[in-house]
């Protein structure tokens, strides 16, 4: 638990709120984003990056939990974002969000999207795949605009985490591969095109990471293309984009701080280009998850529990998959409390599950609770602020919860809850069928 979170008389305060009466106030399911904890790890990176090396820039990488009011944070703090859909870009220009300080990544952009950033004079296209340049280039000359780009590429790392999260190796449906074949003829393109402007390069190898090897891999061979490109097109590579994928806290998992990978990857970097001999790029980072991840929790309301002697106990709670897939799609595992019973005894050995027709749908397995938990309890989830919100469906016709953003005390609204008239809203009666 962090700071953020205080046990008050056996009650659960989040960034000062009484978690009963956030429940009592908004309903449950509930999704909490503590504003101070989100503006305190931007503070972090400004300190180990942005104040302490020239030409650096964070932009959060926008898909781990993206709202109108989370951009009104990123845009008050300085900071770039990353999009990567329409969607996502949509939501920044309704937030009004300086153009200059987007970046839109992600593989397969439609063409739609593009226009749309183009249009919208954003400031970096990442581009994903080989057939992608000659579309931007058609856009721009249509629109009679030029953009910036940088390559994603696929470094060919491996890292320690899940496989369904890890993108840098080779075998991976993101990023253009380093067969000189391939990708030094597509840096001549981009280095020729009239209406791109290329910058340089873009690297994720993976996300949820607690070791700095494979982003010093990634970074090293990142700079051996670039020497390279230099040595055949006497071309200057002016941005690197190093990604994110720093681990946070979910359970007993130790977190490092942001330096632990920054640091090594910079002086990696500033030794390269001394020996280089030209000026250093611009540098990106796209933290995501570490800035949002621990800045969130779920509430829910106890319901029915169902007891099977000698094998296992449920505890159902009136939200589960649609709310946060995590735990069914990548096995992931959060810690949780009675939030209403914090002074009591941990002595009940329990699975907490949804209420979805799967029996895959179990939020945490074997968690030690309170054996006075009942009916009409509030059952609080750590660490829900990033891909919570931002996967939730309406799976099984269960509405999408609201979100609260929290800070010193004070709560206000900032996505309402889904009613079911809203959910339905875009079905049509086919009357040809009736």
């Amino acid at each position: 638990m962090n700071n953020i979170i205080e046990n008050k008389n056996g009650i659960l305060y989040f960034d000062g709120c009484n978690t009963l009466e956030l429940v009592k106030k908004y309903g449950t399911p509930l999704y909490v984003m503590s504003e101070t904890d989100i503006v305190d790890r931007f503070n972090q990176l400004k300190e180990c990056f942005v104040n302490k090396y020239p030409n650096t820039r964070v932009a959060y990488a926008s898909k781990a939990f993206c709202t109108v009011a989370m951009y009104q944070v990123c845009k008050r703090e300085g900071t770039c974002i990353d999009v990567v859909s329409g969607g996502e870009l949509y939501t920044a220009i309704k937030a009004e969000y300086p153009p200059e300080r987007i970046e839109f990544n992600g593989n397969n952009k439609l063409r739609s999207e593009i226009e749309l950033a183009v249009e919208y004079g954003i400031g970096r296209i990442i581009v994903d795949g080989l057939q992608e340049l000659s579309i931007i280039e058609d856009v721009c000359k249509e629109k009679n605009k030029r953009v910036k780009i940088l390559y994603r590429i696929t470094p060919g790392v491996k890292s320690s985490s899940h496989d369904y999260i890890v993108t840098g190796k080779k075998d991976s449906k993101f990023g253009i591969p380093l067969d000189d074949d391939v990708i030094m003829k597509h840096v001549k393109d981009a280095i020729d095109s009239e209406w791109v402007d290329f910058l340089g390069f873009h690297y994720h190898v993976g996300s949820q990471l607690f070791d700095n090897e494979s982003h010093l891999k990634a970074t090293k061979i990142t700079l051996d293309l670039i020497k390279k490109v230099k040595e055949k097109y006497d071309y200057n590579i002016r941005e690197i984009n190093l990604g994110g994928g720093f681990g946070v806290k979910y359970t007993d998992e130790v977190r490092k701080p942001y330096e632990y990978f920054i640091t090594p990857m910079m002086e990696m970097i500033n030794d390269y280009y001394k020996e280089l001999g030209v000026e250093l790029p611009a540098v990106v980072i796209e933290p995501g998850r570490s800035i949002v991840a621990e800045a969130g929790i779920s509430l829910y309301t106890i319901g029915s529990t169902k007891e099977i002697r000698d094998v296992r106990k449920y505890v159902s709670v009136d939200g589960g998959m649609p709310d946060n897939i995590r735990p069914a799609l990548y096995q992931a595992e959060y810690d949780g409390v009675v939030a209403n019973k914090l002074n009591e005894e941990k002595n009940d050995k329990v699975s907490v599950c949804g209420k979805c027709c799967e029996s895959g749908d179990i939020l945490i397995k074997d968690i030690d609770i309170t054996s006075t938990a009942k009916a009409g309890d509030v059952f609080a989830i750590f660490s829900t602020g990033a891909y919570g919100y931002s996967m939730a469906s309406n799976y099984n016709g269960n509405p999408i919860p609201a979100v609260v953003m929290v800070k010193d005390g004070e709560s206000e609204l900032i996505v309402k809850a889904q009613s079911y008239e809203e959910m339905i809203c875009n079905q049509l009666t086919a009357k040809k069928l009736i």
